[in-house]
């Protein structure tokens, strides 16, 4: 049977947030309802957990938010001060360039742990994680989140 992840390994673990690999219904972004759901958490709750923090508005909430040649605390801010998510939806259409270049990004996100700088910080995160029989399974940055929220069995 295949290993899982040794409970508090990465630190607590949000099983509310989407998988990265959720479209975003309007633009079509893989990962943006990730990221909004993070800013919805921290509205609500003043801040998250410390093993998600550490990358708040940094890793791929940034290079996402690079993608689209915005701020990340732009977006968090619109989230903040929106009532529903129907002025949410009006803030981003604002905020994002007109042509989003969903394909571009979304490939980019699905390889990302594909390099050999990538796969080296995959082995590190499931050895730390317990996983050494995960190394070779979990390909991507995006699998690696969805496997430690219990997606991938």
């Amino acid at each position: 049977m295949p290993s899982k992840p040794i409970p508090g390994s990465t630190g607590e673990v949000l099983t509310c947030l989407p998988s990265p690999y959720l479209p975003h219904p309007a633009t079509g972004l893989l990962y943006l309802p990730r990221f909004l759901a993070k800013c919805r958490y921290v509205k609500t709750h003043g801040a998250l957990p410390k093993s998600y923090a550490k990358n708040y508005k940094r890793g791929l909430d940034r290079f996402l938010c690079l993608h689209l040649g915005i701020d990340p605390a732009d977006v968090e801010k619109i989230v903040h001060e929106s009532a529903d998510e129907a002025t949410v939806e009006a803030g981003l259409k604002t905020l994002f360039p007109a042509d989003v270049k969903a394909i571009k990004w979304n490939r980019e996100l699905c390889q990302r742990g594909m390099s050999e700088e990538g796969r080296k910080f995959l082995a590190e995160a499931l050895t730390a994680m317990g996983c050494t029989d995960r190394i070779g399974q979990i390909l991507s940055v995006p699998d690696l989140i969805d496997f430690d929220e219990g997606r991938i069995e």
